[in-house]
Formats: C-alpha cells, structure tokens, sequence
C-alpha cells in the first residue's frame, strides 16, 4: 500500500480504492490500483487519453464494478452508495447527457428537492454570468455549455465531495478560468473534496494540492505539489549500455541524439539512488509539465 493511501486510510478518504483492476477485451485498463483522496484536498488525477482516468472515477462512482478491488466514497462502498451519501457528492461526466429532453430550469427543479443544502442563490448567479437562458432545451445546447450547466448543477448542492471527469474539456478559456475559481473557492471555504481528472497541467498548477499520475492503468505516483519538486526528479545516465532497473525508478527512456538514458526517479527515505553518483551523471529538478511528459511518454 502506497504512502499516501497509509496516510489516510486510518482518517477515512472521501474516496479510496484498494486493488482496483479492471479489463475490457482482454485489455488491462486498470491494474492494482490503490488510490486515496485525503479529506479537503483537490486532487488532480492526470494522464495521457486512455490511461484508465475515466474507467477509475466510474468504478469509485459505483457505474462500474471492478473486476478486482474494492472502492469507497465518503466510507461507504461505491456499489451499495445510500441516499445520505448521495446528497453530499457533486459528479460530472465527461459527457454529460442525461434528461437531455428538459429544459435547463426543468432540470433544475427536478434535482433540487434531492439536496438538502442546494444553494438557489449561487445557481442564480452562475446561469446569469454564463449567459444560459433558463428555457433553452439541454439537447439543444452547445458540448461546452451543456458542460457548464452540469458543473453549475454540481456545485449547487454544496458537495462534500465534488467529483469531475475532464471537467474543462469542452469550456473555453473564460468559462475555464470560472470553473476553477469555483472548485479553489469550494475547497477553500467550505472544506470540499475534490477530486478532477485531467490531461491540462497548467488547470492543475492553478487548483491542485495533490496530483496523481495514472499511465497505462497503473497510478505511477501521487503526492501533494509541493512535494513534487523534492521527491522527483529526472536523473540523466551516461554511457550506451542499458543501466539496471534502480530502487525508486518510474520511467525511462534512451537519449539517442546525445547517447546515455534519462529516468525518473523518486528518492527513498530522504535519499537519491546511488546511481546519481556514478560518474557523468546528474539530476535535474523537474517542473509538474516536465514531470508529466516524462512519465507518459
């Protein structure tokens, strides 16, 4: 078990998972992975496109089952979730189109009598400074502003725990930037877990506190962003030979323009691998861009 899941699972994680695999068509899209939430935080989950991001908030939002593993949302099973538990999550798909036939406010007034804490006010303020007309049809509106409107509907229920898979990808800049100034508002005021999945560094430079890295179907890392620059780094190797897999590796690839290998790699124990010793090589400080781009290569 990783060291954040440690850290919190004695807490209790609004969201944990221990051991989740999942396969499609004899493909791993998920494997092993332990992944928790700490109560608070915003957690960025970031990968390349079918890394696994939405297999794995489906099967924590009890969509799916696993094949193997179990998942929790705010301590309780994701597939046996209650209606109390429901009342206290705010969750928007990839591609929301569900009651695509209502009207926005119709949809609105169908949802509101099932949260006890929906907030009228902020719904009010949030349609106006969109520009969404009450009366327009849900089918009938753009991808990004049928986006806004599910993130709105979300936010309104003053979520404990506020769960976006790729919220930002269908918005334009300005409704970008609106969008994380209310998830760093929710998290920041009211105490809101959040948790957003995302292939955007810089969305994740401006919200997270965490980030956790998913490649491949295995959640590589996860760690707060200021630990990031302490506990990672990029450790350039000489020589053409193809070096020994070393304690705290992530990832590697060959440097054939200039010769020699370039990893990743996590200190242990306060501690750099003694191949940053060797003769020729050195480390370098990665950025959370740079991070990304050398593990999901």
């Amino acid at each position: 078990m990783n060291a954040m899941l440690k850290e919190v699972a004695t807490t209790g994680a609004p969201l944990q998972t221990q051991g989740i695999s999942k396969t499609y068509a004899g493909c791993n899209v998920l494997e092993n992975v332990d992944f928790a939430l700490p109560e608070g935080a915003v957690v960025g989950l970031i990968g390349r496109n079918g890394a696994g991001k939405s297999t794995l908030i489906r099967i924590l939002m009890g969509l799916i089952e696993p094949d193997a593993g179990k998942s929790w949302v705010l301590g309780k099973p994701s597939l046996a979730m209650s209606d109390p538990i429901k009342e206290q999550l705010g969750y928007v798909p990839q591609q929301p189109e569900a009651l695509g036939w209502l009207r926005i406010d119709e949809m609105l007034d169908l949802l509101r009598p099932f949260y006890p804490r929906w907030d009228p006010a902020y719904v009010d303020a949030a349609l106006e400074r969109a520009g969404l007309p009450r009366d327009r049809t849900l089918a009938r509106l753009s991808p990004g502003e049928r986006q806004q409107v599910a993130l709105i509907r979300a936010l309104a229920v003053q979520p404990r725990l506020l769960v976006l898979d790729e919220p930002a990808a269908a918005l334009d800049p300005v409704a970008r930037r609106t969008l994380l100034r209310d998830i760093a508002m929710r998290a920041g005021e009211a105490g809101t877990s959040v948790l957003f999945s995302t292939h955007i560094v810089s969305d994740l430079e401006r919200v997270a506190s965490h980030v956790a890295f998913l490649h491949q179907g295995r959640l590589l890392l996860q760690a707060s962003i200021d630990d990031l620059k302490e506990r990672y780094a990029r450790l350039w190797l000489p020589g053409s030979a193809t070096p020994a897999r070393i304690p705290g590796e992530l990832s590697r690839r060959p440097q054939n323009a200039f010769g020699g290998w370039s990893l990743v790699v996590e200190q242990i124990n306060g501690q750099w691998p003694e191949a940053s010793q060797q003769a020729g090589a050195r480390l370098e400080v990665l950025g959370l861009e740079d991070l990304f781009v050398e593990i999901a290569e």
